[in-house]
């Protein structure tokens, strides 16, 4: 792999392991939401891109429980944090910045409180992935899919939580501005739901 720089290696791994496919898009999209928010700010962007790429590892096929006991306990994030401080040092990343990778992700989600920078824009970041069309995407192409979305009807409790309870979560002004906009594209697609199915969405 001469020639190769460890960020090459960091984007191959994740799209060789990123399962169900459409997983895949999730970490391109979140480093970029993370990277505007992160405009006229101070940052290890070292930091940003290991923390963004590998934060999600342990969601993944091949990475989490198959047994749907075991995945209904399952808190990927001690197992992400462990395989990223396996496989980062391996592709070169600088070993000095590893723990700051572990507490990116480590606190990246909303009900986590997050302390340096690249942590913050990591979880306002990925809570804006929540919101929107890309939020409604998400939740909805995991019905039938996932042990805890067995029918539509099962994701609208999800979208109404997101749309209660993230963008108070937000620390950035820059995020909440871009969450205004996805909030109310929510609060249409179910009020959409209810004026097409109303009880019998299933």
């Amino acid at each position: 792999m001469t020639g190769t720089n460890w960020r090459e290696l960091v984007v191959a791994y994740i799209r060789a392991e990123a399962l169900p496919v459409d997983k895949f898009g999730h970490q391109p999209r979140l480093y970029a939401m993370a990277v505007r928010l992160a405009e006229g700010m101070e940052y290890d962007d070292d930091i940003l891109f290991a923390a963004a790429w590998m934060h999600d590892l342990g969601v993944f096929l091949g990475h989490r429980p198959l047994n749907p006991a075991e995945l209904a306990g399952w808190d990927h994030v001690p197992y992400t944090v462990a395989r990223m401080r396996a496989l980062l040092p391996g592709w070169g990343f600088p070993a000095g910045k590893i723990e700051a990778v572990a507490e990116a992700i480590q606190t990246h989600q909303p009900e986590e409180e997050p302390a340096s920078v690249e942590a913050v824009l990591l979880r306002d970041a990925d809570i804006l992935e929540q919101l929107g069309a890309i939020g409604a995407f998400r939740a909805l192409v995991k019905v039938g899919r996932d042990t805890r979305f067995h029918t539509f009807s099962s994701v609208l409790p999800v979208l109404r939580r997101a749309v209660a309870e993230l963008p108070g979560s937000l620390r950035l002004e820059s995020a909440r501005r871009l969450a205004a906009p996805r909030v109310v594209l929510l609060q249409l697609l179910m009020a959409g739901l209810e004026d097409e199915a109303g009880e019998l969405l299933f």
